[in-house]
């Protein structure tokens, strides 16, 4: 008699879900002043040198840094997880995507984090921890109560399958 064929794993969540469209101003503020800052430094190094070079990298650090902002809300969109019988899958990117599963039972600490935009918005960062260092995941921009609702369940789910822990 031949074997079974496994059976496929049951969906908890049959659609992805997303992360906060709020999120797309934490990622904007953050590359603003980021950008700002750097195009601010190769200004005042370039006028106090006296080098045009550098005053043309600033130029083209700040191009490339309009461009990317423009480019924030699609990439904030394409930020998504679902909830699987035996994992949570996370998946992110629009030209290099990363989709990575991780297991209930190898979860090992399960982080909320706040900056203070985010904090301002209400949002929150999950952050998965396995023993695996490539495994790290972080949800970015789920508003507070669902990212504490979600920690607490993926605790409870990683206690009930640790797995040789």
């Amino acid at each position: 008699m031949p074997p079974a064929p496994p059976a496929a794993p049951r969906e908890i969540d049959a659609d992805w879900r997303r992360v906060s469209p709020k999120h797309v101003v934490v990622e904007v503020v953050g590359s603003v002043i980021g950008s700002g800052i750097t195009v601010a430094v190769l200004l005042v190094a370039g006028t106090w040198l006296d080098l045009p070079v550098l005053w043309w990298a600033a130029a083209a650090i700040g191009a490339i840094a309009l461009v990317a902002i423009a480019l924030e809300p699609r990439r904030v969109r394409s930020i998504g997880y679902r909830l699987r019988a035996d994992d949570l899958v996370f998946r992110r990117g629009i030209m290099f995507q990363r989709q990575v599963a991780v297991p209930y039972g190898r979860m090992q600490l399960v982080d909320i984090t706040r900056g203070p935009v985010s904090r301002a918005l209400g949002l929150a960062d999950l952050k998965f921890v396995t023993a695996a260092a490539a495994t790290a995941v972080t949800l970015p921009g789920l508003p507070l109560e669902e990212a504490e609702r979600l920690r607490d369940e993926l605790v409870a789910l990683a206690e009930t399958r640790r797995a040789g822990l």
